[in-house]
């Protein structure tokens, strides 16, 4: 089969587009025949060399939308219509830069749909991400929201599905002023400017999902109303950890802290996400479509500064 593959930590160009085995169904597996898959920001830090538990050679891809080809499961027919994502899929084990991925079972998620695989392959790691999220900030009509990274694809998707939760106002940041117009295209109200972690407002909010984690999460609690609720959802910022946090301190009285973490899937909270795309109509098609043989570009593309909301690739 074809396949991308990284022999060594680096930029792009790493990324080999070649001819592996395809691999062979074991206990506990099934064969994904790939049909599309989302690029995301931690795989190009993978790639970077900056994910320790990660050896080389690795096929990436931490999510997958496809049919199932082979498997060690009678409940998961052959044909059916799937999704999988995180469970250390393109880290511990080769992913789904490939035409087909081999993945533990529990880690297969069979879904019914008629969305086309081009959108259904933005969905899986940046919409559950999102939803989840949204979810866990207790959105109300009426709330203020402020999405931080608002221009990456969890930030779009999240954009989408907030507008569709609640009668809420919506205002997203950007690094780049000239992507407004793309944020108030899919429905945000306010664009704010992110100046190296220096949002220029002085607004506060009831909720704040902060994509870009550690590096701003002291400063987004300082932005919060009474009652209001961060959640570190991301780490785009680079940092990972809160060094020398003190949360009596750095909390303000009577404000929240919390997070989403998408590797424990949830099967009903993501059944629940897709009939929300489906009901409401929302918007989830890929802003950039790549091939398999075109990754590197596709990386390049979302480190390029120039990307917008969900990159995908169909094989």
């Amino acid at each position: 089969m074809k396949a991308v593959v990284v022999n060594k930590a680096g930029d792009p160009e790493v990324l080999e587009y070649t001819d592996v085995p395809t691999p062979e169904v074991k206990a506990g597996w099934s064969l994904i025949r790939v049909k599309g898959f989302g690029v995301n920001h931690s795989e190009i830090f993978t790639r970077e060399g900056k994910s320790p538990s990660v050896k080389f050679p690795r096929i990436l891809g931490i999510e997958a939308v496809g049919i199932i080809d082979k498997s060690t499961d009678k409940s998961l027919k052959v044909g059916q219509t799937v999704m999988t994502f995180m469970g250390e899929m393109g880290r511990t084990y080769d992913g789904s830069y490939a035409e087909y991925v081999l993945v533990p079972n529990k880690q297969i998620f069979p879904i019914t749909t008629k969305l086309p695989w081009s959108d259904l392959a933005a969905i899986p790691e940046t919409y559950y991400t999102a939803y989840g999220a949204l979810i866990g900030l207790q959105i109300h009509t009426g709330d203020s929201l402020l999405i931080r990274a608002g221009t990456s694809g969890v930030g779009v998707s999240a954009a989408k599905l907030a507008k569709e939760m609640g009668n809420i106002t919506v205002t997203s940041t950007t690094r780049n002023i000239e992507k407004s117009h793309r944020l108030y295209d899919i429905g945000v109200d306010n664009v704010v400017l992110d100046d190296n972690g220096n949002l220029q407002t002085t607004q506060k909010f009831d909720k704040i999902l902060d994509l870009m984690g550690p590096k701003t999460v002291p400063n987004s609690l300082s932005m919060l109303n009474k009652f209001g609720i961060v959640s570190s959802t991301g780490q785009l910022g680079g940092v990972w950890d809160l060094d020398n946090f003190d949360p009596i301190a750095g909390i303000p009285n009577n404000c929240y802290l919390t997070s989403f973490y998408s590797g424990e899937v949830d099967v009903n909270l993501l059944k629940d996400l897709i009939k929300l795309i489906e009901d409401k109509n929302i918007d989830v098609s890929p802003t950039k479509i790549f091939k398999l043989n075109e990754v590197s570009s596709a990386h390049a593309y979302l480190q390029s500064g120039h990307s917008f909301g969900k990159v995908v690739v169909l094989p």
